[in-house]
């Protein structure tokens, strides 16, 4: 059977107007559907779990005077061949737009029908059937079956009225998916004050313009038929490696609004725009960033103060920059939230808060250019948007700021624990933009670069757990110290260490006062300060469960009386590490009687590895982690007294080759079972041929988890 897909249902303007579920039905499965009687798969699919038969997506933008309304319609027609899929479709999941324009008015209907072999239909009442779980609609499919095909489809329409620029979501998405695609279709529609950016990637379809009766009206097409399906596997870039697209349609009524545009728009709406260039980067940019700011508090502060170097002098500003426009204030941003009292006026007037990279960037360069440091402005994007010559969509665009000092520093996002020369992973080893800036402080020039990148050396975990276990055997204590560098602290900040851990930090380094020690009125400031250590004392409690689960989750234990202390914030430097203890109780599930020894899973105190399951083992994607890394493990286990410890020999382990390694090195000493193991991953990139020695080291470090020592009673 030959697939095509009707054009003529998605060009049809009265569809689009379309109002109630009987003709969006129609819009969709009426008289002219040409896949109605679409119930075959080639003979070489019909092992694959499901075959998408056909998958269509369609937009169209339109104005009407004040309003606009933008219409997307999704089908897909799948053939299910085993229970998996079958339990994979029972199920529908949809909501409105979680956040739509202000003033927008969202419809979303979802249509569900199942076709049996003998060819029977089942339409599902979704508006009946659905039920609201967690702010979504969830529709359940009964008596869907192996050998069925089930087809379904999502129509939303978006009105609003606008006079201003404003630009759609993007959309980025691979052609392919989990199954086979036998027909896929991609149709947008626009007209005058639209603005189109596509293009695809990868040995994607070329974009085809469908000719149109009406004046100043535009739409376009790609087609696609027999795609691959691709198990998307851990560390893998989808549009980078698969055939994909991306586009953006920005709405803008005249020129100026066009010049207000946060997109790289063409020239005219009549011509699509594929490709960005230097000179567009270069002249989207040059007037976006430029130096501004009082600089009297960065002033005061250099007051009295020398410097080796202008690295040491930028450096300094910029933890001074942090505290000052950033960590300042979240204690009156969590006060007033709580409702305790409204602080912001104890700062006097116009206190500045920065809230947007640019602000930070415009403000800084400020300071660069009153002291004359040269610098860059850098346009970047990240890897898994692929190079930035290809890149498309101003919203995948990351700005740095490199000063130019004698050994260059960069600055990448503005929050409470970044620091110089740590930008994100994403963008390291990546061709980027420099925006030349001139000795009078205007870009003048641009030029390619490539970003620098941390080492698995600077990305580093040291972990040591000591466990002694108590005489009767029951329980254990265990002391765990983690000390953790570069980009390995990045996830651990945002989970181990809140506000108050560094807020008294900053104030007693940079002498500033918390915000009520502004209040004037002893008796308001007592209260105040009251509710807001009970705040405190709230947050602190419901983080001692969190902690406590995230070390059960880890070890696959139970534990009671867990505390953790930060002993280092690791936020001025990435040399700089981010230190922290903790103290627990291990109540079960990590010791077994054998007799009167006890077996003790000791590997699993390296913390938790990765399982490489057997159905990952061929691999065509290459592959992707997110930075170079290293963990140092060290476990000490007391010895109990009377007892000796065997079964060493599974505990020293060695495997490397130049993707990684895992190293595993065990001893007795001073009674004590000393364990040091190293796990490496030497590159963010692999090729896919290299994917097998990968797995050696992955493979040895998970097994690693999995042995046991024998504590044997001494006769």
């Amino acid at each position: 059977m030959q697939f095509k897909l009707l054009i003529l249902a998605f060009l049809t303007t009265s569809i689009f107007q379309a109002q109630n579920k009987e003709e969006i039905r129609d819009f969709f499965w009426g008289k002219t559907d040409s896949y109605k009687t679409a119930t075959t798969i080639p003979d070489k699919y019909k092992n694959e779990s499901a075959v998408v038969i056909c998958k269509l997506e369609d937009y169209d933008y339109h104005k009407f005077g004040k309003s606009v309304t933008f219409r997307s319609a999704f089908r897909k027609r799948v053939k299910l061949n085993d229970q998996a899929a079958v339990t994979t479709f029972s199920e529908f999941n949809y909501s409105e737009k979680s956040n739509p324009r202000y003033g927008a008015v969202v419809k979303t209907m979802v249509g569900i029908k199942v076709i049996k072999p003998n060819g029977t239909e089942n339409i599902i009442d979704t508006e009946k059937e659905a039920v609201t779980v967690d702010k979504e609609k969830r529709v359940a499919v009964p008596n869907l079956e192996i050998g069925d095909i089930i087809d379904f489809y999502n129509y939303s329409t978006e009105t609003f009225s606008s006079t201003l620029e404003f630009g759609f979501d993007p959309e980025e998405r691979t052609l392919g998916e989990t199954y086979p695609v036998l027909y896929y279709k991609l149709a947008f529609q626009t007209e005058n004050d639209f603005f189109v950016n596509f293009n695809t990637y990868n040995n994607g379809p070329a974009l085809k313009q469908i000719p149109l009766d009406k004046s100043g009206e535009r739409r376009y097409e790609i087609e696609a038929t027999d795609i691959p399906k691709n198990d998307f596997p851990r560390w893998f870039l989808p549009l980078v490696e698969l055939p994909c697209y991306k586009f953006q349609v920005y709405f803008a009524r005249s020129g100026k609004f066009e010049q207000r545009a946060e997109a790289f728009l063409p020239e005219k709406e009549s011509i699509i725009k594929q490709t960005v260039s230097k000179e567009d980067i270069f002249n989207y940019y040059d007037t976006k960033f430029y130096p501004f700011g009082d600089l009297d508090d960065v002033n005061d502060f250099l007051k009295g103060k020398t410097f080796k170097s202008d690295e040491e002098k930028v450096t300094a500003v910029y933890y001074f920059m942090r505290h000052q426009f950033y960590t300042r204030y979240i204690e009156a941003f969590v006060i007033n939230e709580a409702k305790i009292m409204y602080p912001f006026s104890l700062y006097g007037y116009a206190p500045i808060f920065f809230n947007k990279e640019e602000q930070f960037i415009n403000y800084f360069m400020q300071f660069l250019k009153k002291n004359n440091i040269a610098f860059d402005i850098i346009v970047a994007t990240g890897k898994e948007n692929g190079p930035i010559k290809d890149v498309l969509l101003q919203q995948n665009i990351r700005i740095l700021l490199k000063v130019n000092t004698q050994s260059p520093i960069y600055f990448g996002i503005f929050e409470p624990y970044a620091v110089p020369n740590q930008f994100d992973s994403s963008l390291e080893g990546t061709k980027a933009y420099a925006l030349k800036v001139s000795k009078s402080k205007k870009v003048s020039d641009i030029e390619e670069i490539t970003l620098p990148s941390l080492t698995h050396k600077d990305n580093l975990s040291k972990v040591i757990t000591t466990l002694t276990i108590a005489p009767d055997f029951a329980t254990a204590s265990a002391n765990k110290v983690s000390s953790l560098y570069g980009h390995n602290k990045e996830f651990e900040h945002d989970s181990k260490i809140f506000f108050y851990d560094y807020v008294t930090e900053d104030h007693e380094m940079f002498g500033t006062s918390p915000v009520l020690d502004l209040v004037r009125n002893k008796k308001d400031k007592e209260k105040y300060k009251k509710e807001y250590a009970a705040l405190l004392e709230k947050l602190k409690q419901d983080k001692v469960e969190k902690f406590k689960k995230e070390i059960e989750d880890e070890y696959e234990i139970t534990v009671d009386k867990h505390d953790l202390t930060i002993n280092k914030t690791g936020r001025f430097g990435v040399n700089d590490p981010l230190v922290f203890t903790e103290n627990f109780n291990i109540t079960s599930n990590f010791i077994k009687k054998a007799g009167n020894n006890y077996i003790l899973n000791i590997g699993k105190f390296i913390s938790s590895q990765i399982d490489i399951e057997e159905k990952e083992h061929d691999r065509t994607n290459n592959i992707y982690t997110q930075f170079p890394r290293t963990f140092d493990y060290a476990i000490e286990l007391n010895i109990p007294q009377g007892y000796s410890v065997s079964g060493l020999d599974k505990l020293n382990v060695t495997i490397e080759n130049e993707t990684g390694s895992f190293t595993s090195k065990a001893e007795i000493k001073d009674n004590k079972l000393i364990i040091v193991s190293t796990k490496k991953y030497l590159n963010s990139f692999e090729p896919n041929a290299n994917w097998k020695k990968m797995i050696a080291f992955l493979d040895a470090a998970y097994q690693f988890t999995q042995e046991k020592v024998l504590l044997k009673k001494n006769q």
